[in-house]
């Protein structure tokens, strides 16, 4: 049973870490596009996905050098 429990948890983690990934990427492609609507909702999306993830107890790494916090 405890396999299950820490099998769910690392999942939780995947699943954490790849919405954060495809924050990054959504953001990423908004500046591309320089579409200031799609910078703005995809950051706002970054930034939830780093708070759900850092309150859950992941370690999120965030570059300055992209303009994220």
């Amino acid at each position: 049973m405890i396999q299950r429990a820490e099998a769910g948890v690392g999942e939780g983690v995947e699943a954490l870490l790849a919405r954060v990934r495809m924050a990054r990427v959504d953001l990423s492609a908004a500046r591309v596009a320089d579409d200031a609507y799609a910078i703005a909702v995809a950051g706002h999306a970054l930034d939830d996905a780093v708070r759900l993830a850092r309150r859950n107890g992941v370690d999120v790494k965030v570059s300055e050098a992209s303009g994220e916090e």
